[in-house]
């Protein structure tokens, strides 16, 4: 595979970026207006001279309501990005159970780290260790500052230097090409999305137990605007995850052959896969947001039906066809 090169790498990136920052407000804002307008369609009336009841949609009325909720809608995710943006490392942190690597603790890995860089022209990022015996690493960070590469104790252990370099090499470029902020961005949005679904879905639960199916006149009752809810977040959820498998399965591609390039041997970083895909850890991570960093996810993120969807629109290739790519260098 050719690679275009680091800093078209960092242009796409940014521009992907903007895109995501400004498609996932609209995917938020859109399923508001849906569900007021559903709210509106189904919750008014008349019945016609048969005695049927018609439904119309009152589009100035929705308009109305929905720009009234816009500041709203805007402010609260904006203070939950702002939030969660600036504090993504230690949230990843505590998803995955990694603490800081000391030097003494392991030179070798510094070493490597540290001579991997160099050959780069990079700043050193810190390097944090999962201690997990199975395999498996993944890159984070939005600033120089909070770049950090993160590795189970099981990678350390299992793979040759050589495969180690690889590994890192394919961490470190997805810090060049800051596919790490990139996908930051991502992970809140989804989360948002998911995070608004479970409530909804929980509200509904409680209600249909307490009882909560009344309604007044021909207005609709609680069960049903939970429901409307639930669908309205469903489809908003599939949206972002459509939007975020935009941000391309490329972008592990290209982490590949940047990887290779930067270690200068494409059949480690291959033999590396090989070895990760047979027993890949952190899988007691279970936030399929947060797993979309690791170098290979996880069998087990895929469990269920919230599993199924990420892995559906999973931004990770094949791992056979990152290695035959990989054997072709």
């Amino acid at each position: 595979m050719k690679y275009v090169g680091i800093q078209s790498q960092i242009r796409r990136n940014n521009i992907m970026s903007m895109i995501l920052l400004i498609m996932f407000p609209v995917i938020i804002l859109g399923m508001v207006w849906v569900f007021l307008a559903l709210l509106n369609y189904f919750g008014g009336g008349y019945y016609d001279q048969y005695g049927n009841l018609v439904h119309e949609l009152d589009a100035e009325a929705v308009n109305y309501y929905f720009l009234t909720t816009i500041p709203w809608v805007i402010g609260g995710v904006g203070i939950w990005f702002a939030i969660a943006y600036f504090s993504n490392v230690s949230m990843i942190r505590r998803a995955t159970g990694a603490r800081p690597l000391e030097r003494r603790e392991n030179p070798r890995i510094y070493n490597i780290v540290e001579n991997l860089c160099m050959a780069c022209n990079m700043p050193m990022p810190k390097i944090n260790v999962v201690d997990d015996p199975q395999l498996n690493a993944f890159a984070s960070g939005i600033n120089s500052k909070s770049y950090t590469v993160t590795l189970t104790t099981g990678i350390m252990n299992r793979l040759n230097d050589d495969e180690l370099s690889g590994v890192v090499a394919h961490e470190l470029t997805h810090i060049r090409n800051k596919d790490t902020r990139l996908l930051v961005v991502s992970i809140i949005f989804v989360g948002i999305i998911s995070t608004v679904m479970s409530l909804v879905l929980r509200m509904l639960y409680y209600t249909m137990w307490s009882g909560g199916n009344s309604r007044k006149g021909n207005g609709l009752s609680a069960i049903v605007v939970l429901i409307i809810g639930l669908v309205c977040c469903a489809i908003a959820y599939v949206f972002t995850l459509v939007t975020r498998f935009a941000i391309s399965r490329k972008r592990e591609y290209m982490a590949d052959a940047g990887g290779a390039e930067i270690c200068g041997n494409p059949l480690a970083l291959a033999n590396a896969l090989r070895k990760i895909s047979s027993d890949p850890g952190l899988d007691n991570v279970k936030q399929p947001d947060v797993a979309q960093i690791f170098i290979i996810r996880p069998d087990q993120i895929t469990s269920g039906i919230m599993g199924f969807m990420n892995s559906l629109f999973s931004t990770h290739p094949d791992t056979a066809k990152r290695i035959a790519i990989l054997e072709q260098f």
